[in-house]
């Protein structure tokens, strides 16, 4: 497979949200908003990433009898590794994903694309797919974190949990309407709980299957 293939089969034709339902957990608890959408998704890149890197270069020195617990342990590193980081410099966000960032050492997807992947291909091809992956969950998750943040604010909001200066909007219904109408007050509450996560990964997935089928036929 060509390496352009490899970084970009992650992004929607093999999307681990909307084709193969992986890491349901975080899609479902921590997409209320963009911002921590975005959040979650940069730190799995990073997981993936390197700990995709790492596996490939020792797995020649990995017993087979404890490669899964092996794998666990340097996913595990470098998941510490956000979480200070994360703690550090974006607490906003840190107090936001809660207990999802450890969470992210469980994640079925970057333990699937460890055995799967980075455990029987070269390091440059596995850091290769461990970011294209790590893409494609990040555009799953910020999909359904703006559908949520729309229904239920009628805005999408950031500077919030993420250090990018003073917070604003990067969309705001109210832009369209004017006068002393606020669209927040008319939000779908739902959205915001993870209830409305459950509604609205099915409609994307709706959506997602009507428009295939409707390729297929032409």
């Amino acid at each position: 497979m060509k390496r352009k293939q490899l970084l970009t089969r992650g992004f929607f034709k093999e999307n681990p949200i909307f084709v193969f339902l992986l890491g349901m957990c975080p899609a479902l608890a921590v997409t209320s908003t963009f911002e921590t959408s975005l959040g979650m998704g940069v730190l799995v890149i990073f997981v993936l990433t390197c700990s995709n890197i790492v596996i490939s270069l020792v797995k020649g020195f990995i017993p087979e009898q404890i490669k899964i617990p092996s794998f666990i342990v340097i996913i595990a590193t470098f998941v510490t590794l956000v979480a200070m980081f994360t703690e550090a410099y974006a607490f906003e966000l840190y107090e936001s994903l809660g207990v999802f960032i450890p969470l992210i050492v469980v994640n079925c997807l970057i333990l699937g694309r460890a055995e799967a992947f980075a455990s029987k291909n070269s390091v440059a091809d596995s850091a290769i797919d461990g970011f294209g992956m790590g893409v494609g969950f990040t555009i799953g998750l910020s999909i359904i974190g703006i559908v949520r943040e729309l229904l239920a604010t009628g805005q999408i909001a950031y500077g919030v949990y993420l250090p990018l200066g003073e917070p604003g909007f990067l969309f705001n219904l109210n832009w369209f309407i004017g006068g002393d109408f606020n669209i927040a007050d008319y939000g779908i509450s739902v959205f915001a709980l993870p209830a409305g996560a459950f509604i609205t990964l099915g409609f994307l997935l709706a959506m997602k299957n009507i428009l295939e089928s409707k390729r297929g036929e032409a």
